[in-house]
């Protein structure tokens, strides 16, 4: 008999040991695809002259047919998001902003890139959402 499967547990991780030109330049995070995707959606963050850096929206509380993530991480999600900031993990190279509920929307999605903005110390306006249309 098979073990059952165990969400996968993000390591959080300190905006600050991002980039510095996250919070220096003027930065645009686009989307891969729509936001209808579901609960993650792709994306990086770039600047002119700058390497992107991939990162992803990931809404923590869709729970079928399987948990998106652990207890422990869904519970931190909601204590930070409650606070006036945003998760910030990692999944290998890709950075997550970590957001409450089941899908990503406009409005979370641009929450969250401006509650990142303030995290990394960038001047307010300095960030830019680039969302795609359809799926």
């Amino acid at each position: 008999m098979n073990p059952p499967h165990q969400p996968p547990s993000y390591d959080e991780a300190d905006p600050f040991d991002l980039p510095e030109w996250l919070g220096e330049c003027e930065v645009t995070w686009e989307a891969e695809r729509g936001l209808a995707t579901g609960h993650r959606v792709a994306g990086s963050l770039t600047a002119a002259g700058r390497e992107a850096v991939p990162c992803d929206l990931l809404a923590v509380d869709d729970a079928y047919p399987e948990p998106v993530t652990t207890d422990a991480v869904r519970v931190r999600t909601h204590q930070v998001w409650r606070h006036g900031e945003v998760l910030v993990a990692a999944d290998g190279p890709r950075v997550l902003l970590v957001v409450p509920g089941s899908r990503i929307d406009t409005d979370t999605a641009l929450e969250a890139l401006g509650r990142l903005a303030r995290a990394v110390g960038a001047r307010p306006g300095s960030y830019a959402v680039r969302l795609r249309v359809g799926p």
